[in-house]
């Protein structure tokens, strides 16, 4: 079997297998590719699947090595680095063959990305207005929509929520006046936790809920036009559509929000470890991401005031 026809087929399991998404099919795809014709100059010949089998260590780290005198930056790499694993893997398992060339291997280091927040005020402004403001080319949105997003927007700040647990919620689990204190959410891995639902998070689901009169327990939360369970991709066009609107910096996303909710928190004095459980991170170090945003704000802020920042 060649490497063309190993590359066909692993895309044709992942495709079908996995369910990949077709832009991650045609990613990984383009990434092993370049990988093969690598492999046809460095090895002198098209790659079958023995000497896919019988590759070092080396050999993809000078595939690395070659990407970056390309100018391919860390990112890619290290995606490239995840597709040929990948693809390597799989051709091990379906061939009965060992693949050597994995074990020891570490990609490009990565740094995480600083997360980036909006200031109070604007957090305040995106939560309270956006279902208020319409673009004009448009009819004005329906007063279930608007009350809609003014409900989702407030959560996601009030609550430092994921869009993707939010939108999950049901009218059942709705954090209503009276209710329960806290709200429970799925996180990652179907994992639960408990959030401190703040009273304007929940007059601003009521009002909400107010304009749908009969809403059954099990039904969405946050419903779209047709009444099913609202898009996220809906949800960031309303914001992306209030933020050009006001004038608000491109990085006012609906995730920006939930940066906003702990980087706010941290600048408040909350410890590390209680915004940790908030934000349902599994790992201390995600959530000290956020002391590098509030000790560059703080900077920010000295440089601005201090009579000697010059």
């Amino acid at each position: 079997m060649t490497g063309a026809e190993a590359r066909a087929r692993y895309l044709d399991w992942l495709a079908r297998e996995r369910r990949a998404a077709a832009n991650t099919v045609e990613a990984y795809g383009r990434d092993i590719g370049d990988f093969l014709a690598f492999l046809a100059g460095h090895l002198g010949e098209e790659p079958d699947a023995a000497a896919l089998a019988s590759l070092r260590a080396a050999d993809l780290r000078g595939f690395l090595a070659a990407r970056s005198a390309e100018g391919a930056g860390p990112a890619t790499r290290a995606r490239q680095l995840a597709a040929i694993r990948s693809f390597l893997r799989h051709l091990g398992r379906s061939q009965d063959l060992p693949v050597p060339a994995l074990g020891g291997l570490r990609g490009p280091r990565l740094k995480p990305p600083i997360p980036r927040a909006l200031t109070p005020g604007q957090a305040k402004e995106v939560a309270a207005r956006t279902g208020q403001v319409h673009d004009p080319r448009h009819a004005e949105a329906p007063a279930e929509q608007a009350a809609r997003d003014t409900a989702l927007f407030t959560l996601l700040y009030g609550c430092g929520l994921r869009i993707g647990e939010a939108l999950a919620l049901n009218v059942g689990d709705a954090p209503l006046p009276g209710s329960e204190a806290s709200l429970r959410v799925l996180g990652k891995g179907s994992k639960p936790r408990l959030v401190p639902v703040l009273p304007a998070v929940r007059e601003a689901i009521a009002a909400y809920l107010a304009l749908r009169p009969g809403a059954r327990p099990e039904e969405p939360l946050f419903r779209g036009a047709r009444g099913a369970r609202l898009d996220p991709a809906v949800a960031q066009k309303s914001l992306r559509t209030y933020r050009r609107l006001a004038g608000l910096p491109e990085h006012a996303t609906p995730h920006a929000l939930r940066h906003s909710f702990a980087t706010h928190l941290l600048g408040g004095g909350a410890d590390l470890r209680s915004i940790q459980e908030l934000l349902g991170h599994a790992s201390l170090s995600t959530t000290q991401r956020y002391t590098v945003v509030d000790a560059a704000a703080l900077l920010d802020t000295w440089r601005k005031a201090h009579p000697r920042a010059d």
